[in-house]
């Protein structure tokens, strides 16, 4: 398992690894580039192509003892929600994949922030040499807006970019489409929060989009794990995921 946009794998004990041990799971939590350890350690930023993350890391598993090449699951936290299913369309030697929440299009927040008949110049803007109005626009969100200002400038860090609007160009690229979803084989948990801060609605894009077996399972405000990832309902939303593993994997 692994987390998303700016955790790390210590984080992964407290957010789904020791609830999986506790069923009885072995748990390998693991940072790949653009997060924690990579980041720090090396430098490496965050790709799209999770695969070539993940593929790795089930040969370095394979290699461990009593380890069930047929029984190997995969969680991704947060963006781990998009990183982890992108992973899975590639990698067919996963038995099991979870993605909590899911995510379909990264970019999908910052597109709808622009008219859709603007959308295209828009793009096209986010990847030229020079946009100043869009800059200026984008400095000013920043301005106003504590939650805009760390994500970009954690976005900025964390994909090797110089600015807000070369952090949107590269977030852009972190979606499923073109047939990516429908590749994925294995069985799949999509988690739903009801009030995700940041990507609510994208759960069930990719739920709609899958084509293998699947699951959606929804939280909600009212039972306290409204927030993204379940945040404060931590207990409840294991106990619904791993019951969803134990199933699958039986």
């Amino acid at each position: 398992m692994h987390t998303g946009f700016d955790g790390s794998a210590e984080e992964m004990h407290v957010s789904g690894a020791r609830a999986a041990v506790e069923r009885g799971y072995n748990v390998l939590a693991f940072d790949g580039p653009g997060q924690y350890g990579p980041l720090h350690r090396e430098g490496l930023v965050f790709r799209p192509d999770w695969e070539k993350v993940v593929t790795p890391v089930v040969d370095f598993a394979l290699r461990q003892p009593g380890v069930d090449s047929k029984r190997i699951a995969l969680m991704g936290i947060s963006l781990g929600g998009y990183l982890a299913p992108r992973a899975a369309a590639f990698e067919h030697r996963l038995a099991a994949l979870i993605a909590n929440d899911g995510i379909y299009d990264f970019g999908a927040p910052f597109r709808a922030a622009v008219p859709p008949e603007q959308w295209e110049a828009f793009e096209k803007a986010l990847k030229a040499e020079e946009a100043p109005r869009i800059d200026e626009m984008l400095e000013n969100q920043m301005k106003a807006s504590p939650t805009a200002r760390w994500s970009y400038a954690h976005g900025m860090w964390a994909t090797g970019t110089k600015s807000p609007r070369a952090f949107i160009a590269k977030a852009v690229d972190y979606n499923l489409k073109d047939g990516v979803a429908e590749a994925i084989q294995c069985p799949t948990l999509v988690c739903d929060a009801e009030n995700d801060l940041f990507l609510n609605g994208q759960p069930q894009v990719l739920y709609d989009h899958l084509t293998c077996r699947k699951t959606m399972v929804r939280f909600t405000t009212a039972e306290g794990a409204g927030a993204h990832c379940q945040i404060g309902a931590s207990r409840l939303a294991f106990a619904r995921i791993f019951d969803w593993l134990d199933e699958t994997m039986a």
